[in-house]
């Protein structure tokens, strides 16, 4: 037991440093490509307060330990399996230099082996659809409150010089870049979290009350320090489709997309809702860009961001599903 549970937290933590340099882009994307910020600067920004965020709460950690599948069901190789499938299709992504979604290679992988281990049946299916549900409609609120932030920012400034007005907002930037950073650990280290007190949960180190799971707080440092490792190494790939391949931004832009994702974020993380902070940015930057000129978005850019969304959880599901015949022997 000692040994599976070592593989347990070793594989979260190493997907949780993948998801700290994957996802990197989501909260420094567009303050370094409009140049408030320059990206050494910046990531070490978003580190920080990746860490920060990511010890505020449990309600995302508790949806993935419990929310997913019933307990009889999850067995340890079942999880080591949806973290291999989880880590395979976020370091594809990330080579490809595709924005994607940490928080569906998780669930899919997790859906995938605990279907593959003991059937369809097995899943909690109306919490997966909510979950479900939230990845898809997050992208699009941020979309929408993207457009509509950036319009009454217009709106407001529309007498201002412009001069003036790219001055306020890179300085304006660096607070919604800090936010979009805190909320990214929020809601994205809260995943390992919810995995290793998962394992720790079977392997008989931790208890369970009903629907709430209690993460040790070596937990939540772990995770917090493993995700601001990875935010600290970068993820230059996913960074430069962010920050200028879908529209070419400027810092008041920047604001309005960064603003428009944390608000969504930190509203789903209390919510205890799994969602993606990949989609979530991407839909704001996507909804600042149409407000601005429709032709302004790379639409083409953005198919293919769409075609990774699409994928991500029916591919890590078929990954975790061979990964688990493969380890089952050695359980």
């Amino acid at each position: 037991m000692f040994f599976v549970i070592f593989i347990i937290i070793a594989l979260a933590l190493l997907f949780d440093y993948i998801n700290g340099f994957h996802d990197t882009a989501n909260a420094i994307a567009t303050v370094v490509s409009t140049g408030v910020l320059s990206a050494r600067n910046a990531i070490m920004m978003a580190a920080i307060l990746n860490f920060g965020g990511a010890l505020m709460g449990v309600r995302v950690a508790t949806t993935i330990a419990k929310g997913i599948a019933d307990s009889q069901y999850i067995l340890p190789e079942v999880v080591v399996a949806a973290l291999i499938a989880a880590i395979v299709w976020n370091l594809i992504t990330w080579y490809l230099g595709i924005p994607s979604s940490s928080s569906h290679a998780l669930v899919g992988g997790l859906a995938g082996a605990v279907a593959a281990h003991a059937g369809r049946q097995a899943l909690h299916m109306t919490k997966l659809k909510e979950v479900g549900l939230f990845l898809v409609i997050s992208p699009l609120v941020g979309f929408i409150i993207g457009m509509i932030l950036i319009i009454a920012i217009l709106w407001i400034c529309r007498r201002t010089a412009t001069n003036r007005v790219n001055i306020a907002f890179r300085k304006l930037q660096l607070l919604s870049a800090a936010g979009m950073a805190f909320t990214h650990g929020t809601n994205d280290a809260q995943k390992s979290m919810g995995i290793i007190a998962l394992g720790l949960i079977l392997t008989g180190h931790l208890s369970a009350h009903g629907s709430h799971v209690t993460v040790p707080i070596w937990v939540k440092l772990s995770c917090a320090t493993a995700m601001a490792l990875g935010t600290a190494s970068g993820g230059w790939r996913i960074i430069k489709t962010m920050g200028s391949k879908i529209v070419k931004l400027r810092p008041i832009h920047g604001f309005a997309a960064e603003t428009s994702a944390a608000i969504v974020l930190f509203i789903t993380a209390h919510l205890g809702i799994p969602v993606s902070t990949t989609h979530v940015i991407s839909g704001s930057i996507m909804g600042v860009g149409a407000s601005m000129n429709v032709s302004a978005v790379r639409w083409g850019v953005a198919g293919n961001i769409l075609v990774a969304w699409v994928l991500t959880i029916p591919v890590s599901a078929l990954i975790a599903a061979g990964a688990l015949k493969l380890i089952a022997p050695f359980f």
